[in-house]
């Protein structure tokens, strides 16, 4: 394994992210990456987002919050002026959380971030044979701060049963006790260093000295992602043919049922009145055919394709029992590694997905009509499941999620469409072993005709 180290550095606070990586191609070494930035400025919502995007391409991700550890271990803290930085028990205090999380033996004292104190971390960084990378938010704009401000901070612990005006007041003087000691990455002083600034949530960026795979793909992660309010409509296409009968993957046309519910979308989605909603399908006859009755253009995207079953296309369970026994007790002990013979994986699928993500991260409001294994895949990254949860995410037939990003996550609204269909859901059996019975293999498969 070979651990990332996400570490928040703020005036007088800091938050410890950890990333242990299972994926050891992705990087040479292990890396430290470093938040820097006064309050207020999205810091959170950046790692948050980052650590789901690692999480889902395969970079385990644990997340460590100092100001938590804070919070648990003292009930000091009643206005700004625990973050003075003459207060010299607040900063006893906050010295010692960052004594009592460090990695190994080593302290990382957050009491400021001057040059000096980024040292410390660059220092410890290079004796334990890390990379260090810095993400630096900045941002002057009064509307994103004073918003940032009322949706995420006020409903901060430190602000219980508080009067709101009066919290936000606190929590203005408590930015002004940062900014005394906050010093920002220095284009000229930092150059070897390697960073990116974000500016206003992504109105500009600088990014200098990238020095590996994974630091070039949290760049480009990071100049992707948006803070504009919409939604993202998940959906897979009309019941087909194929799925009557059981049978998986193939490129069949939508039943009866199937046509009705591509109405119903249609009517749903004009009844959202979204302005310049996009439309993306798959290749598939089944996606194209659903949105072909909602009357608007749509984009296809290969990517979007089914998941490949290789020798197992258009086989129903039983069938695969009885031609392929030991394959389908492998795929129930595994089933996000698990490849299909001459197929793919649900991981494989999680890659070819990578670029859909990231144009979704770009775009507004989109409605995405997929198959289920794809929808599983981007309902994971959405929601943030691991790779256990992803393969087992309920994703029934003509029915649209609705995700609309939050603070720090996101909200999702199911709406079945009044249109009955088959279930194609198929839970793990309790008996995964290869010499099961077949009954016992096939106990959790839904009917069909």
């Amino acid at each position: 394994f070979r651990p990332i180290l996400l570490l928040s550095w703020l005036p007088h606070k800091m938050q410890l992210f950890m990333i242990i990586s299972s994926v050891p191609q992705f990087t040479n070494s292990p890396t430290m990456i470093v938040m820097v930035g006064l309050p207020a400025r999205g810091k959170t919502y950046i790692s948050k987002k980052l650590t789901r995007y690692l999480n889902w391409i395969g970079v385990t991700t644990k997340v460590f919050n100092i100001g938590q550890y804070r919070r648990e271990a003292t009930c000091s803290y009643n206005s700004f002026e625990f973050f003075r930085p003459d207060n010299t028990e607040a900063m006893k205090i906050r010295k010692y959380m960052c004594v009592i999380t460090s990695p190994g033996s080593r302290v990382f004292d957050a009491t400021n971030t001057t040059p000096e104190r980024r040292e410390v971390i660059i220092s410890f960084a290079k004796e334990n044979g890390y990379k260090v990378f810095f993400v630096e938010s900045i941002c002057d704009d009064p509307e994103i701060i004073a918003e940032n401000i009322k949706q995420v901070k006020l409903s901060s612990p430190d602000y219980i049963d508080c009067d709101k005006e009066e919290a936000v007041a606190d929590f203005l003087k408590r930015i002004d006790c940062y900014k005394l000691t906050y010093v920002p990455l220095d284009n000229n002083k930092d150059r070897n260093l390697s960073y990116i600034k974000i500016f206003n949530v992504g109105s500009r960026y600088l990014v200098n000295q990238v020095q590996d795979h994974i630091q070039s793909r949290i760049v480009y992660y990071l100049m992707n992602i948006h803070v504009t309010p919409r939604s993202i409509y998940l959906s897979r296409h009309g019941e087909s043919e194929l799925n009557l009968t059981g049978r998986i993957g193939g490129d069949s046309g939508l039943s009866p049922r199937g046509a009705k519910f591509a109405s119903a979308l249609g009517t749903y989605m004009r009844g959202q009145c979204i302005r310049d909603l996009k439309v993306w399908t798959s290749h598939m006859k089944r996606t194209i055919q659903t949105a072909e009755a909602l009357g608007v253009q749509y984009e296809q995207w290969k990517a979007l394709n089914e998941i490949d079953a290789g020798v197992c296309e258009e086989m129903t369970y039983e069938e695969i029992q009885n031609n392929f026994p030991e394959e389908f007790a492998l795929r129930d002990q595994d089933k996000y590694r698990y490849r299909y013979p001459k197929g793919e994986s649900y991981e494989d699928l999680v890659q070819r997905l990578e670029p859909v993500i990231m144009e979704l991260e770009r775009q507004e409001n989109v409605l995405v009509i997929c198959h289920q294994a794809v929808m599983r895949c981007l309902l994971a990254y959405f929601l943030d499941k691991s790779a256990d949860e992803l393969p087992y995410l309920k994703c029934p037939l003509h029915t649209v999620l609705k995700l609309t990003p939050v603070a720090y996550g996101c909200k999702v609204d199911s709406v079945f469409l009044n249109v009955e269909a088959v279930n194609t859901h198929r839970d793990k059996p309790v008996n995964v072993d290869v010499d099961r019975d077949p009954a016992d293999a096939l106990e959790t498969v839904p009917e069909h005709i």
